[in-house]
């Protein structure tokens, strides 16, 4: 009986452990706000795309990120 609950509770934990989502990484956060920074930038001076720049960087505080 203890031998057949182990194993129910290594299936269980297997299943937790895999339906548990990655956490957000910053390259992959905010990816509409970071296409048109960077497309800016790629096409003019950093100086020239900072409210790009700046929006970017609010949606990344928005999702919790120190920048």
């Amino acid at each position: 009986m203890e031998k057949e609950n182990n194993k129910l509770n290594d299936r269980i934990s297997i299943e937790i452990n895999t339906n548990e989502k990655k956490p957000l990484r910053p390259c992959c956060a905010c990816p509409e706000t970071r296409k048109i920074r960077d497309e800016c930038i790629r096409n003019k001076s950093e100086e020239e795309c900072l409210e790009f720049i700046e929006k970017h960087n609010e949606c990344l505080r928005s999702l919790g990120f120190k920048v």
